[in-house]
């Protein structure tokens, strides 16, 4: 199976729903993730774990809903990235694979390797990442939103075409 095959099996968000998230503005859709990520990560932030990120640049790209989040981390909280500012990592996939990865349904290393999330830039900085998405326990904190997630996941692997 080549890396192309890989990625075609992610099911794909289809685009007229991606048209409303489209008219936000990139910094409201920013700050929104980064207060979700900073209240998710609360524990991890005020236990130093997350240091690795402080002076680095971290670009998430999510290509079939069309959106990019740069973040960094300034002490301890995750803070949207200047406007410009140079990426030292990037992580890249579909909607589905981020899906597959904050539901657990696939571990972070199944994922990188099969090159359905792709890690551009420090490999360094992406085994960090990596190793930290590995080790936190997060079902305890999202509570009813994982089922939400786990709804989500079904359906676009039902009917996301792929």
């Amino acid at each position: 199976m080549t890396v192309q095959d890989s990625l075609a099996r992610s099911p794909t968000i289809p685009r007229l729903l991606t048209l409303p998230v489209g008219l936000v503005p990139n910094t409201l859709r920013t700050a929104a993730l980064v207060q979700v990520l900073n209240r998710l990560f609360e524990p991890e932030l005020r236990d130093g774990e997350l240091e690795f990120l402080d002076g680095h640049v971290m670009r998430i790209g999510v290509d079939d809903a069309r959106l990019e989040f740069r973040l960094t981390l300034a002490g301890t909280r995750i803070k949207a990235a200047p406007p410009g500012a140079a990426t030292d990592l990037s992580i890249d996939g579909k909607v589905y694979d981020f899906l597959l990865l904050a539901t657990r349904r696939e571990d972070p290393d199944t994922l990188f390797f099969n090159r359905r999330l792709r890690l551009g830039g420090s490999t360094e900085l992406g085994l960090y990442v990596k190793n930290f998405l590995d080790s936190v326990e997060l079902e305890g904190r999202i509570g009813p939103l994982l089922k939400v997630m786990n709804g989500a996941t079904d359906l676009l692997g039902r009917f996301g075409r792929g």
